[in-house]
């Protein structure tokens, strides 16, 4: 769960595949990551940089290992930069692995495939010396739910959204950001692969035994708590993905947050479930999504959503943003504003005011203790 202390100078891997959805790891890390990004790995893109993508980051793209390894400050460590539907290693990236393996880089995959355990990746690491590091293996602490209390004064948000994909992690990291600007201790929980290579913390939660999930959530909470007051928990998935529904609902009731900012791409009408082209998933509507959502958090704590975090990509023009999201607020009763395109501190803001008066923190703690008592 610790991120070693050696720099790290990374290559990201993302061989035909860079783009807001598909390579998601890429973009975060590279948006919001403390290493130095070197180099982007596209052969298809290949003498292109990605602020052609992302204005005012300066990376190169490259075609091959060994032309990243001849720039200037060379990389140690290949990222593998995509998120694909199931996290499988594509079969035609082996032969780059291997070269960077060979070349002396340790690497970095997020994916459900466990590199470190596929023979002949982990027969060339040892031979090289490197390590391969699986942000997505499961840690050796797995325990069911105890019901942990919040300590006294600490503040549990948890993103949750209408889709996946659509910036659940980006909006958390905005608002950790404007809550630091506001002289707020705020804590950013990752519970997916891309925001523990960030942080150099956390458990992509996707990958747990169902019965450890909620359990696991819990202590990642408490660690959080530890380290700062305002507690901003990274989602996963959607509350009614056919696919990705069953991490959700394990984050609302292992992190019993006090309150939850709802996280919303318009203009997106379906979920993505590429592999079942022929089927139709539409997205849900706000207001009853969001009384969805406050229902089952209920079911085990009180928690309600105190805002609504616009992903407005799809929306080319600032005034028609604008406007939209003037009409979401309408819609819902809430606040909300895209804090990725136009900053998180009013966002943040409203949501420490309405956290603040929530009725049930005024007699904290909030959440029952069900651990038996001592005889």
């Amino acid at each position: 769960m610790a991120r070693s202390s050696a720099a790290r100078r990374l290559l990201i891997l993302s061989e035909g595949q860079f783009g807001a959805h598909s390579a998601k790891t890429a973009i975060g890390v590279i948006r919001y990551g403390t290493d130095e990004v070197v180099a982007l790995l596209d052969s298809t893109n290949a003498g292109r940089n990605v602020a052609e993508w992302l204005p005012g980051h300066d990376i190169p793209i490259v075609g091959t290992v060994a032309a990243a390894l001849a720039l200037p400050s060379p990389p140690n460590a290949l990222l593998i930069g995509i998120a694909p539907t199931g996290g499988r290693l594509p079969p035609e990236w082996r032969r780059t692995i291997l070269a960077a393996i060979g070349a002396g880089l340790d690497v970095h995959s997020g994916l459900h495939t466990l590199l470190g355990d596929d023979p002949e990746l982990s027969a060339a690491a040892a031979a090289a010396g490197v390590r391969i590091v699986d942000l997505r293996r499961p840690p050796e602490r797995l325990e069911t739910s105890v019901g942990r209390r919040h300590g006294p004064g600490k503040r549990v948000i948890l993103t949750v959204g209408t889709d996946c994909a659509i910036g659940k992690m980006s909006v958390a990291l905005e608002l950790r950001a404007a809550a630091a600007a506001a002289g707020d201790a705020a804590v950013f929980v990752p519970t997916g692969q891309t925001g523990m290579m960030i942080e150099g913390w956390g458990v992509a939660v996707d990958r747990l035994i169902a019965d450890f999930l909620q359990g696991t959530v819990e202590w990642l909470v408490e660690e959080g708590e530890a380290r700062g007051d305002w507690i901003i928990v990274e989602g996963q998935g959607s509350l009614d993905h056919p696919a990705y529904s069953s991490v959700t609902l394990g984050l609302i009731h292992g992190a019993t947050p006090h309150a939850m900012i709802m996280v919303h791409m318009p203009g997106l009408e379906e979920h993505d479930f590429e592999h079942l082209p022929d089927a139709s998933f539409p997205i849900a509507r706000l207001p009853d999504f969001i009384r969805l959502h406050e229902a089952i958090a209920d079911l085990v704590a009180p928690s309600r959503v105190v805002a609504v975090a616009l992903n407005t990509s799809l929306i080319d023009d600032d005034d028609e943003a604008r406007r939209v999201i003037r009409a979401v607020a309408a819609e819902t009763g809430l606040p909300a504003d895209d804090p990725v395109r136009f900053g998180g501190g009013p966002l943040w803001t409203a949501i420490r005011d309405a956290v603040d008066i929530l009725p049930w923190l005024a007699g904290e703690p909030t959440v029952p203790d069900r651990r038996p008592t001592a005889t």
